[in-house]
């Protein structure tokens, strides 16, 4: 068995190895553990040296970086108390926009007082408000969401009244048939937006919330106020609507109470703000009126009697019907007119009358022709000199051939005191016709004469001071103005 023991020389060579192994082991621990110490009294040292600083954004602009961020929380306490104490009604807050992001850094470089003067004029105090949007647009701010309902309403009142605003929502809570409407009677069938008109909440500042009134006319006028100008010396209409970009007649829709005829006064104001609305209002009504048919005319002709004679066969009466329409009109402008139901209430009745067409020789047909070729007329009938012009007076016609008006019977021809040369027709129909001045008469009396014939030659003969033709016209003894029936 001690074969298999070792030596001692052995034993002592083992006992020496083990034991210069164990002594290498504990100096690598001992190093080790001195690193680990050296490299942990590294890191709390640099922990030492590292500083605080704090990023500030108002809304997503980065303002800068402060080293104490209470001077940041003191700018929006201030910014609150002055708005709050401004605007007493609404409930402010200024630090929603801000965010104040703190970081750890070796070297501490920032810039306070920039920073928190930029902070300063940057940020707004803001308050809840009810944002009137058009196509998803914010186009006013309102305080709440009742400002916003009662701007609606104020909106559809521009172009309808208050009793139909209040019959149409009973109209359209109404689950039965509405009655039908009775002739002059009418209704509101609708009133909407042509854009799509909404509200939602947001905050905003509180100098940039109006009232409903307001609101009303920024969103109607694309302002609050009108801009006006004061006449200046010079000043015209054409002047003051080219100087804004207007035309005369935008100018004078803008201010109804002048007209192109009136003179303007220094200092005078005058609208020159285009209404440019944010919205259209299309109101839809329904309306019944009773309207007439006119009656149809029919002429009868009647070989028998006389041409320029006529008697009525029969009276003419107008029909009645009732019509309901459907009238479209954005902001206050007529759009569209359609009939929806027409029901006759009363036929008409045809006016026939009867003509004659008998052409008689000595009988004029009441149609008169001018007396002359062309010509002026130098002398009107009415009042003249210290007398009464009975007629009027035609001067430098074509040529001088004087011409009976219409058809008629030669009642006078001769010389008579002042007409100098005259012929007197008699139409036999009540008119009578008289042709003054010639020199030379060509017809007798008694003779029928046709109309368009030449029955004289123009002259200054009588109480004249040239050359030209006298012409009366009578009706049953009465004097007629020939202008008013002769048709040149």
């Amino acid at each position: 068995m001690s074969s298999f023991l070792p030596k001692k020389e052995e034993t002592n060579r083992l006992t020496y190895k083990f034991s210069s192994f164990k002594k290498v082991t504990i100096l690598a621990v001992l190093m080790a553990s001195l690193t680990l110490n050296i490299g942990f009294a590294s890191a709390d040292n640099h922990k030492e040296s590292l500083n605080k600083i704090y990023h500030v954004y108002v809304g997503n602009e980065y303002m800068g970086a402060v080293s104490d961020s209470a001077a940041v929380h003191g700018i929006i306490e201030k910014k609150e108390e002055q708005a709050s104490n401004q605007y007493k009604e609404f409930s402010v807050d200024a630090s929603e926009d801000v965010k104040i992001i703190p970081e750890q850094v070796f070297s501490k470089e920032t810039n306070d007082s920039e920073t928190l003067a930029k902070v300063e004029q940057t940020l707004v105090a803001q308050t809840p408000a009810f944002t009137l949007m058009v196509d998803n647009e914010p186009v006013a701010y309102l305080k709440d969401a009742n400002d916003y309902d009662k701007t609606i309403r104020l909106l559809k009142l521009q172009f309808v009244s208050s009793q139909e605003l209040d019959n149409l929502d009973t109209n359209q809570q109404t689950i039965s048939d509405l009655p039908a409407l009775q002739s002059g009677e009418s209704r509101i069938k609708n009133i909407s937006f042509k854009q799509a008109v909404s509200g939602v909440t947001k905050k905003v500042a509180p100098n940039e919330i109006l009232s409903p009134e307001d609101a009303v006319k920024f969103l109607m006028t694309g302002s609050i106020e009108q801009q006006q100008y004061q006449i200046q010396q010079g000043d015209v209409l054409g002047s003051v609507a080219k100087a804004h970009n207007l035309t005369t007649a935008e100018l004078l829709a803008l201010n109804p109470k002048i007209t192109v005829d009136t003179v303007l006064q220094i200092g005078q104001p005058l609208n020159v703000t285009v209404a440019k609305p944010f919205v259209t209002i299309e109101v839809k009504k329904e309306k019944k009126i009773t309207d007439t048919i006119p009656f149809e005319k029919v002429i009868e002709e009647d070989p028998t009697m006389p041409k320029g004679e006529s008697v009525t066969k029969q009276q003419g009466v107008a029909g009645k019907k009732e019509i309901t329409y459907l009238l479209i009109s954005a902001n206050g402008t007529q759009t569209s007119k359609v009939a929806l139901e027409e029901n006759v209430l009363q036929e008409p009745i045809k006016h026939i009358e009867v003509v004659g067409t008998k052409v008689i020789p000595s009988r004029g047909s009441g149609n008169f022709t001018w007396p002359t070729v062309g010509g002026y007329i130098s002398s009107n009938m009415g009042k003249r000199w210290d007398g009464q012009h009975r007629g009027i007076d035609i001067a430098r016609p074509s040529n001088y051939n004087i011409s009976a008006a219409d058809n008629g019977v030669v009642v006078a021809a001769g010389f008579s005191g002042s007409y100098g040369n005259r012929i007197v027709i008699n139409h036999n129909n009540g008119y009578t016709t008289l042709y003054g001045h010639l020199s030379s008469i060509g017809v007798k009396v008694g003779q029928v004469v046709e109309k368009g014939s030449v029955i004289g030659i123009m002259g200054t003969t009588g109480n004249s001071t040239g050359i030209h033709l006298h012409f009366e016209l009578e009706k049953n003894g009465v004097l007629l103005n020939p202008l008013t029936y002769v048709s040149r």
